[in-house]
């Protein structure tokens, strides 16, 4: 079963998970919902550390809550930032590893949305079909 996209929705728990970013050092507060293509949302949000290195991004916490409860196959992705900055490229690089198709709708907090796909922001991507 294919789970329409209703990017309002998305978007409102993007701006919701928003809220419990955690960035003391960056102060650039990143929220994410994930739709499965079960029609279930999952939430993310950016959470930062003072070794940089072991922050997570809000697009990567939303993929790898879906991912840890059994989900692999997902539809869209909402962002939210304070300017409507793109996902990282790490963060991309898990997209691709299960969404190649994926739609994302990215934000900032005036509520300006971009829509894109994965494939437009990462086009040519390495992913688990080039292993075979």
């Amino acid at each position: 079963m294919t789970a329409h996209i209703d990017e309002k929705l998305l978007l409102a728990a993007a701006f919701a998970a928003r809220k419990r970013a955690y960035a003391p050092y960056s102060n650039y507060h990143v929220g994410a919902a994930l739709l499965t293509e079960e029609g279930k949302v999952f939430q993310g949000c950016n959470i930062e550390n003072a070794a940089y290195s072991v922050s997570l991004c809000a697009e990567r916490v939303a993929i790898f809550k879906a991912a840890s409860e059994g989900h692999r196959r997902f539809r869209a992705l909402a962002v939210v930032t304070e300017n409507g900055g793109a996902p990282c490229g790490p963060c991309r690089q898990v997209m691709r590893e299960f969404a190649p198709d994926l739609v994302i709708l990215i934000a900032d907090v005036e509520g300006r949305v971009r829509r894109t796909t994965l494939a437009e922001l990462f086009p040519d991507a390495f992913g688990p079909d080039q292993l075979a």
